[in-house]
């Protein structure tokens, strides 16, 4: 009886041993926010056409340069991780933002800086969203690959 409960001992140890990750790096974890998965809350902001219907095009692009600038703030700040265009639909969403912060109501209040978003060009519906909290990371490789600046 006593050598079945080693053995069996044994065997649960080597399970557990396998499933520790011989990678982690807990500074690292630590220093983005990841919980014991390597994941974190965002907030995913869809953006989509506005109720603005302006057809001043001097306005317009006044507004959407304003729009490009604070995308650059805000990933400068640390709070925007992902933002991009999205395709033709049939829903009118227009692109898409991932803001490194926990709550909707955070969101909201980086989301008014937002020219285009603030005079209603853009409208956004806020998301919560769980994904991989090394997200940010990708964005120190982007300036190494990128041609042209906007």
């Amino acid at each position: 009886m006593k050598r079945l409960f080693s053995l069996v001992l044994l065997i649960a140890c080597g399970i557990a041993a396998q499933a520790q990750n011989t990678t982690f790096n807990k500074a690292l974890a630590d220093s983005l926010g990841a919980d014991q998965y390597g994941m974190k809350m965002y907030q995913l902001v869809i953006l989509k056409t506005g109720s603005n219907q302006t057809t001043d095009k001097e306005k317009i692009n006044e507004l959407f340069k304003g729009h490009m600038t604070n995308i650059g703030k805000l990933v400068k700040d640390g709070k925007l991780v992902v933002a991009g265009p999205l395709g033709k639909n049939d829903k009118q969403y227009r692109g898409i933002f991932i803001l490194s912060v926990k709550t909707k109501e955070e969101a909201e209040v980086l989301l008014v800086t937002d020219p285009a978003i603030k005079e209603k060009l853009l409208e956004a519906e806020i998301y919560p969203w769980y994904g991989s909290a090394a997200l940010p990371k990708y964005l120190e490789y982007h300036s190494q690959i990128e041609q042209t600046k906007h």
